[in-house]
């Protein structure tokens, strides 16, 4: 006992209130008169006794009655035990005979660990309380009596002693004998004098109980035995306690002057309920069911209407239009107007004021404060109201099984019953009034505050400010309510703000979320209370409704341990629970359980007691809330907890006890699976479950029948080990962080909104996750497809050069190897030490194969390009030959010419006369040998190959084509196919319908035919760049070869499983819409060609050259300086081509990671287009987006870097490519000395020169030996003379080349290929391009060919793809993910399908998955209203004006549109 006070006189008032109200459950005595260890002064504890209530029975005039009080304001009779001198009995002990023989209530010199001396405990007096269970005469008092005990000497004690026997309703002495000379005879005779009653026992003396006068006794206790003694002692205070009128209070011990009371002495203590007092002053003569309505308006009516809404919109029944979600929408909005313009009750103000205006503890006592006295105000009615209830539900029970009145008669009296008992139930919600819902009236107004945007005009600072008050409160370890138990709703909105606030206070900590599910009062919160020391409502009438979340801190030790930082135990109201007004509610159990089980990292399931069907019920609940979170890929463990089993010691009967569970659960999983549609077939193919571990088996709470009885050590012990069982579940566990847990939150409530949980489930955290991952992912392909460029400009230059005659793919890996490597390590850096690295350890595998795929595929791209290269550089030898050919011979004739001249003239005039004649007819011999290179057009030559082909067809190919890429649909491309199975009169009626309306396509063979056309024009893109056109030039062949390709695919489409072949206009249009689109390319490439081999257009742009080469043979230049001019002219359209390839290649890495549109992934490119497009308004633009997505994204990176490059030319473009230059004449300087160094070193010629200058540069130029094959070089000796002239004329050329970069030069250099915005479309553009079969929405993994559905996000407007009503053709409104939820039925080529099951259609849809929700986005409504009338023309149907489009949508501002991009993109 010394210890325990040693503790008491070292706590705060929070610990010892604590201290106080574990001591009250445990049934010990409470200190009550604590002496100060120093000074001796003596102070009441008053604050340690409010949190305590006791509960008992009692009888009145036959009634027996229960009643529950706050100990501190009960009033009752109160016997005190004091002691003068030595004595041999201990007074302790028995005392605890009078109020439980079995329990040690007052600790005493026998209990085990006590002595006999004491250093604390003098002095001290402890006060319990015996409480009647029955209200019968068996009880061993009949009402509550309250029993005090001051320890050591009462003697020495005279303050405590005058208190208590003032206070007493029975003063109880021991002392060894009744002696006139004794010190304390003088006191004991004052205590005969007054007229309360008196026993004396004397320890010293034999005899049994004497009335010495009336109210006073004797007692002695010598040689008797203890329960003789009890028993008489006990009749003797009964018999006193009849004749004695005075009662006892606590609070009273307070008014006494020369004692200390806590809560006086503790300013801040005081402060709290002062405040909390001023706030309860408003509730007094208030009725207590009316309170609510008038304090706390928005959580009524209001909240459960906005809550019922709020389900019905989310669970759509039948055929609804948007319209009808639209209205739902627009009454959801106008109640948290209403809400909105509620005032704010000045409860609620002075509540949010004390909030406000404290520090930690302050706030901590103002809430315990307030909590009291509303506990206070209210148990009393609550009390009244819960007996009336049990009185009216006993009524109604009697009343069924009254089987003698008319059955008539017993039905109206049955009615009227259960109305009035329907009634009490209402008064007992509206009188339940606690903190839980004054936060919940916070949380309101903070939410409607969200909604409209605004403060309330009465609240004096922001409404931003309020979720950090809740943060503060959870903090502080106070519960708060997650879901509200009236409503049996989660307020998102506030709970999301509350963790954000709890977030930006503590950092994003990682949380072990431990929640409890079982039947209602089966001691869930009593267990977590006891075992985390924790404040969930457990007293009688305060059952947990809904779901409180509270915050356990963990220790610095456990942190290190268990990787988390807090525990955060969700307890929740139990399930099977009767609605008051007595109805079940399993869809709400379901509903909870699927919630709670979904939060938690670990949730015990309890089970109360031994009933089957009890048990059997829970379980099944459970079971499928299991198998649900299996299905959406959550992964909870679970550990049941058997409580109040009598015996818990016979092993034998717990393993057949555990036997029989796991053979309930087994048949609880196969009910279950039927429900949810699984296969699975026990409870092991659902959860990771260890009989033997998972299954704990508590003994009974109580050692006795409450509510005398202490708790049961065995239960304690059972705590512990479940404790145990807890860590080491958190052991194995990662938690999740707070973000986490708000996103948990979010998906778990917003999917059983939904009803179909497994359907409407989306695991947010995951798709964040995987977002993330495949920005890493794209980031990490970019760095190898990055790498590899390089290798391959490096390798196509040795080609070119002839370095080099095959290229193996262990060439390229090898090449690639060190990207590879730090690919790999950023790689496992990221799945290592990312935030979400235990979400994303799932894809690790995946995305590892995926990266290696990918650069598989790099090296396989790369090798096959180079190959091509390879062939085509040895089928342009001749061209190449030829034009080197006549290079070297006007050099070699130039050269004549100059020395014929040399000495002849002087005249500048006549010598360029000379030498223009000379020119001309060299230049006509050279044109006369070859013939030159004419303008090409492509569409002339696709008709005439056309008609060559379809001569015999009535299609004429010179017609007006219609553009295949932009048609609504493809109807008039295609007819009954013979072979589909059409036979006879039913042949000849499609027939005739076709031939009077047309063919008719479904919308899954329209997306078939879309998806044909968009392959085949991906694929001639590549076929097209594989013809290098700008190095091979152009030849008809190709034109042949792609009208072959086209035609081959169109064949094998028909021969598939469709049921229509196409005309031969579809094949037409196709070739001619396809090579419309490639004309451009095709003719730049051709160009490209033309400028580099015709003769005529070649040869005068060299006209330069050779004069000034003339002019220095004339003025007497030597060999050396006049070859080293010729290396410099040779090199100035390599290095030209060098500096472009290079920057194009830091451009597109810039613009990866500087251009806001290109720096992500495909759905934050199509973010940006998005946006354009509603900036343009061009509804032709948006319908090449809708259809020709690919097409649309392409030429939109394409203007993207042309505006880049125009809008950056100066700042970064233009720097890049004098940087680039400069980089390259130095290395084109060093490799010019090296190579002289080299000839000195092995006294070579000009040709070793010449040889070690191109291969030193054979990496970074197309620039080899043969380029100079003509030029003779004999005579060239003087190597530094070479360098010096390279030197000189270098700086020329690269002067000339800087003069001319320009923002449109790009297209004009560089073969398209090679072009940034090709090399962003690559790398952006390989990813799935597969639309939703209902609205064209764009698949957005970014991964082509991936695993699994297709999905995205945000869906569409079905119209948009030109989808109609049946009934009445007119354009359909519906957004996919609301159509899945209806009962609207679609039309397949396969049939009729309800939208529900849409996957049964096959095909196409059966790829999909489409998760029902209310995350439309705004931006496509907007698109809807805004191009409505484009879009009735550009599909010859109209929309509904009466039932089609809201009227809300119409409300919609394109910067509304924008900006949803932004919130949900």
């Amino acid at each position: 006992m010394d210890v325990q006070m040693a503790v008491f006189h070292c706590a705060d008032g929070f610990l010892k209130q604590l201290m106080v109200t574990k001591l009250s459950q445990c049934q010990y005595a409470l200190p009550l008169l604590v002496p100060d260890p120093f000074t001796r002064q003596i102070e009441f504890p008053l604050w340690t006794f409010r949190q305590i209530n006791k509960s008992w029975k009692k009888n009145n005039n036959g009634e027996i009655i229960s009643q529950t009080q706050s100990i501190y304001k009960a009033e009752t009779p109160m016997v005190f035990f004091f002691r003068f001198g030595c004595v041999s009995s201990s007074k302790s002990q028995l005392m605890n005979s009078l109020i439980n023989e079995k329990h040690n209530t007052f600790f005493h010199r026998n209990c085990t660990g006590s002595s006999r001396t004491r250093v604390l405990m003098d002095g001290v007096v402890e006060i319990a309380w015996f409480c009647p269970s029955s209200g019968k005469n068996t009880d061993k008092f009949t009402d509550c009596v309250a029993f005090c005990n001051l320890h050591g000497d009462a003697g020495d004690h005279e303050k405590q002693l005058e208190i208590l026997t003032e206070k007493a309703s029975v003063n109880v002495v021991l002392l060894p004998q009744l002696q006139k000379n004794d010190r304390s005879a003088e006191k004991i005779q004052n205590l005969f004098r007054i007229t309360t009653p008196l026993i004396c026992l004397i320890t010293e003396e034999e005899y049994t109980v004497r009335k010495i006068k009336k109210g006073k006794f004797k007692i002695g206790l010598k040689d008797r035995n203890q329960s003789d003694v009890s028993e008489e002692l006990r009749r003797a205070i009964k018999d006193c306690l009849q004749e004695s009128s005075s009662t006892f209070k606590l609070e009273d011990v307070s008014k006494y002057s020369d004692i200390r009371v806590d809560e006086e002495d503790d300013d801040e203590c005081w402060r709290g309920r002062e405040a909390a007092q001023t706030m309860m002053s408003l509730l007094e003569n208030k009725d207590l069911t009316e309170i609510k309505e008038s304090f706390l308006p928005c959580q009524g009516k209001l909240w459960r209407h906005w809550c019922q809404k709020n389900k019905e919109l989310h669970r759509p029944q039948g055929d609804e239009t948007e319209i009808d979600i639209s209205r739902k929408e627009t009454e959801i909005k106008n109640i948290r107007q209403q809400q909105h313009e509620c005032g704010i009750s000045e409860f609620i103000k002075l509540f949010i004021k004390a909030m406000n205006s404290n520090t930690a503890n302050k706030m901590k006592f103002f809430i315990k404060w307030l909590r009291i006295l509303l506990d206070e105000h209210t148990s009393a009615d609550l009390s009244a109201l819960h007996h009336k209830y049990n009185k009216k539900w006993s009524a109604v029970i009697k009343l069924k099984e009254n089987h003698d009145d008319p059955e008539q008669f017993k039905a109206e009296q049955l009615i009227a019953e259960q109305t009035e008992l329907e009634r009490i139930s209402e008064e007992l919600q509206a009188a339940n009034f606690g903190l839980e819902h004054i936060m919940r009236e916070i949380g309101q107004i903070y939410e409607s505050c969200s909604s409209v945007k605004k403060n309330k005009k009465d609240l004096k600072f922001d409404f931003s400010s309020l979720p950090s008050l809740a943060a503060e409160m959870m903090i502080s370890g106070f519960p708060l309510e997650l879901m509200d138990g009236d409503a049996a709703h989660v307020p998102l909105v506030w709970i999301s703000a509350v963790l954000d606030q709890l977030i930006q206070k503590l950092g994003d900590k990682r949380v072990f979320v431990l929640s409890v599910l079982g039947i209602q009062s089966s001691g869930k919160s009593t267990m977590l209370n006891a075992m985390f020391g924790l404040q969930f409502a457990v007293s009688a009438g305060r059952c947990t409704r809904g779901a409180f979340m509270q915050l356990v801190k963990v220790s610095d030790k456990m942190k290190t341990q268990r990787k988390f930082d807090y525990i955060l135990v969700v307890d929740t109201e139990g399930l099977r629970a009767l609605e008051l007004a007595g109805r079940s509610t399993r869809h709400h159990d379901n509903e909870l359980a699927t919630f709670v089980v979904g939060l938690g990292n670990l949730t015990l399931i309890n089970i109360f007691g031994e009933n089957p069907s009890e048990m059997q019920d829970i379980l099944q609940i459970v079971v499928q809330a299991l198998m649900r979170m299996k299905k959406v890929r959550l992964n909870p463990s679970c550990v049941f907890v058997h409580q109040n089993v009598s015996d818990i010691t016979a092993e034998e009967k717990n393993m057949e006890a555990k036997r029989r569970l796991q053979k309930t659960l087994d048949e609880m999983t196969k009910l279950a699976a039927k429900e949810e549609d699984s296969d699975a077939e026990c409870f092991s193919d659902i959860i990771r479950f260890d009989v033997q571990k998972d299954v704990k088996y508590f003994a009974q709470l109580w050692e006795g029948s409450p509510p005398m009885a202490p708790p049961n050590p065995n239960y304690c012990e059972n705590i512990q080990e479940l404790k145990k069982t807890i860590m080491s579940h958190a052991l194995n566990s990662q938690g999740m962080r707070l973000t986490h847990l708000k996103v948990r939150i979010k998906d778990l409530w917003e999917a059983l909104l939904k009803e179909r949980f497994v359907f409407s489930f989306r695991n947010s955290l995951e798709i964040s996750a995987y977002r993330k991952l495949e920005t890493k992912y794209s980031k990490w392909s970019w760095s190898l497809r990055s790498a590899m460029m390089e290798t391959e400009n490096k390798l196509h230059n040795k080609i070119e050069n002839e370095s080099i005659h095959e290229v193996e793919e262990t060439d390229l890996q090898r090449e690639l190897k060190k990207t590879s490597e730090e690919v790999d390590k950023s790689m496992s850096e990221f799945f290592e030490k990312d935030k979400d690295k235990d979400i994303m350890i799932q894809w690790k595998t995946s995305f590892k194969i995926k990266i290696n795929y990918v650069q598989e595929n790099i090296v396989r791209e790369t090798k096959r390009k180079l190959n091509e290269i390879l062939q085509q550089r040895d089928m342009k030898k001749e061209i190449d030959a030829q034009r080197t050919n006549h290079e070297n011979t006007l050099f070699e004739k130039s050269k004549e010419l100059a020395l014929q001249l040399k000495d002849k003239a002087n005249n500048e005039e006549t010598l360029k006369t000379e030498f223009d004649s000379f020119w001309e007819k060299r230049v006509r011999k050279i044109i006369s040998d070859t013939s030159s290179i004419k303008d090409i057009d492509i569409m002339r030559d696709v008709r005439e190959i056309l008609s060559d082909t379809h001569g015999s067809v009535c299609v004429d190919p010179w017609r007006e084509s219609r553009d295949i890429f932009t048609v609504p649909n493809y109807s008039d491309y295609v007819k009954v196919k013979k072979s589909s199975g059409l036979t006879g009169a039913l042949t000849n009626v499609v027939r005739s319908a076709q031939n009077t309306f047309g063919y008719i396509l479904y919308k899954e063979d329209e997306a078939k035919i879309r998806a044909l056309v968009t392959d085949v024009a991906q694929q001639t893109d590549k076929t097209i760049q594989s013809f290098n056109i700008s190095k091979m030039g152009y030849n008809i062949s190709s034109i042949q070869q792609l009208i072959g390709y086209i035609k081959a695919r169109v064949m094998q489409h028909e021969e598939g499983s469709v049921q229509y072949e196409f005309k031969n206009e579809f094949s037409m249009d196709l070739v001619i819409s396809i090579c419309k689109k490639a004309n451009k390319t095709i003719t730049d490439q051709h160009r490209l060609f033309r400028e580099a081999n015709d003769p005529v257009i070649y040869v005068k742009k060299k006209r330069e050259e050779y004069y000034s080469i003339f002019k220095k043979y004339l003025n007497g230049a030597t060999s050396a300086a006049i070859f080293g001019e010729i290396i410099c002219q040779k090199l100035k359209e390599p290095i030209e081509q060098s500096v472009y390839k290079k920057t194009s290649r830091e451009l597109a890495a810039e613009m990866r990671s500087n251009c806001e549109s290109m720096n992500g992934n495909r759905s934050n490119l199509e973010k940006h287009i998005l946006k354009k497009l509603a900036e343009e308004e061009d509804f032709d633009k948006y319908m090449n987006y809708i259809h020709k997505p690919r097409d649309h994204f392409m030429d939109y990176i394409r203007d993207e870097v042309s505006q880049y490059i125009k809008d950056k030319f100066s700042v970064s473009v233009l720097p890049k490519m004098k940087e680039n230059i400069k980089l390259l004449q130095q290395k084109i300087m060093t490799a010019a000395h090296e190579s002289t160094e080299h000839v000195q070193e092995n006294r070579g010629d000009a040709g070793l020169w010449l040889k070690s200058f191109t291969q030193r540069l054979s990496d970074e130029l197309v620039f080899s030996e043969k380029d100079l094959s003509g030029v003779k070089h004999d005579d060239v000796d003087d190597f530094n003379l070479l360098e010096v002239v390279i030197r000189q004329e270098l700086s020329a050329i690269m002067s000339d080349i800087s003069s001319r970069f320009n923002t449109e030069t790009f297209d004009k250099k560089l073969d398209c290929k090679f072009r940034p915005d090709e090399l962003l479309i690559e790398h952006l553009c390989k990813c799935c391009w597969v639309q939703c079969p209902f609205c064209r929405a764009i698949c957005t993994n970014t991964i082509e060919n991936h695993d699994g559905d297709h999905s995205v996000p945000f869906h569409r407007v079905i119209g948009i793809k030109g989808w109609c009503y049946v009934e009445s053709k007119n354009l359909a409104s519906d957004i996919c993910t609301n159509l899945v939820t209806s009962d609207k039925i679609f039309v397949s080529e396969n049939g009729e399908f309800p939208c529900k099951e849409y996957r049964k259609a096959g095909g196409v849809y059966a790829d999909w998955s489409i998760t029902p929700d209310c995350s439309e986005l705004p931006y496509w409504k907007w698109y809807v209203c805004r191009f409505q009338k484009d879009l009735e023309t550009h599909y010859k149907q109209t929309f509904d004006e009466s039932r089609a489009i809201p009227e809300e949508w119409r409300k919609l501002t394109k910067k509304d549109a924008i900006d949803s991009l932004d919130k949900y993109i």
